[in-house]
Order: C-alpha cells, then sequence, then structure tokens
C-alpha cells in the first residue's frame, strides 16, 4: 500500500493512502504539534469530506484500535489448532489499578494462568513484555490464555 505524503506550506504535512473504495484515508500533522483524522470525497481525493481533530492522546488511542485487532486475528489464527487456547485485546483504562504500575505486580501469570505476549501504545507494538514493564493508560495489552484465564485477566486490570 502506497502512502503519499504532501507537504502543506505554513501548515504542516498530509499523509493519506487510498482505500477500497476510492476515497484517501489519513492525517494531517501539523507544524504545531496538532494532527486531523482526514477522509477525501468520494469523487474528488483532494477534497476532505471530514476531518476530525485528535490530541496527542486521542492519536495514540486510535492507533492502538486499529493496529491491535490484526495482532489478535494474527495469534487466533496461529492458535487456531489448540483448542481451548484464545487470544484477546484487554485495556489499561485510566480507573485501572495498574495504570502507572509493572505487568510483574499484576501476578498475572500466577492468578489467571494467562500470559502478556504484547503490548500496543501509541501505534507502537511492545512484544513480549518483561515484568518491569510499565503499563500506561491506554495500552492495548494482547493476552493469551483459556477463556476462563482471560475474563479474570480483565477483571484484575479494572478492579485489582
Amino acid at each position: 500500500m502506497n502512502v503519499d505524503v504532501t507537504a502543506l506550506p505554513g501548515i504542516g504535512v498530509r499523509k493519506d493512502f487510498e482505500v477500497r473504495s476510492g476515497r484517501r484515508v489519513g492525517v494531517v500533522a501539523h507544524r504545531d504539534g496538532d494532527i486531523d483524522l482526514i477522509v477525501s470525497k468520494p469523487d474528488d481525493p483532494d477534497a476532505i469530506a471530514a476531518q476530525v481533530p485528535l490530541s496527542t492522546d486521542e492519536a495514540s488511542v486510535l492507533a492502538n484500535l486499529l493496529g491491535a485487532p490484526q495482532l489478535v486475528a494474527k495469534l487466533n489464527d496461529d492458535h487456531r489448532d489448540l483448542p481451548g487456547i484464545t487470544t484477546r485485546q484487554l485495556a489499561i483504562v485510566d480507573e485501572s489499578p495498574y495504570a502507572g504500575r509493572t505487568l510483574g505486580e499484576t501476578g498475572m501469570r500466577t492468578r489467571t494462568k494467562t500470559s502478556i505476549v504484547a503490548v500496543m501504545r501509541a501505534g507502537q507494538l511492545h512484544p513480549s513484555p518483561g515484568p518491569d514493564f510499565t503499563f500506561t493508560e491506554g495500552d492495548l495489552l494482547v493476552v493469551v490464555g483459556t477463556p476462563d484465564g482471560l475474563e479474570a485477566a480483565a477483571k484484575i486490570l479494572v478492579h485489582g
């Protein structure tokens, strides 16, 4: 897939690509650090049909939402032949007692028999995080285990 990068003098940079429908989807990274999500009109790839301003935190959450599902789908496919094992995406929400704390502090593997195999943060993948990996609000954890273990893991991340 080709990403087109267009300088916008006095504004910043537009980065976008064409989706199946023929529309272009991308971002405008402003010189002042602001970010806009953009979608072109169906009949004119240079005309913007929708423009949504995003804070840095919102852009990070969106990047996580877009990146983690592909990883989860791949892991589910890899575990297809292992009955009883599945993969789930769990978030560190702002109310989580583990925001700002380490993976080791969760006791996740001991308490639930699940494994946190990756963390998506701000669009970046952190594979195989160690016990000293510190979670932050908005992290999406990719967790592998049994359905019961995954339910227990979800409760721990929300309630402690």
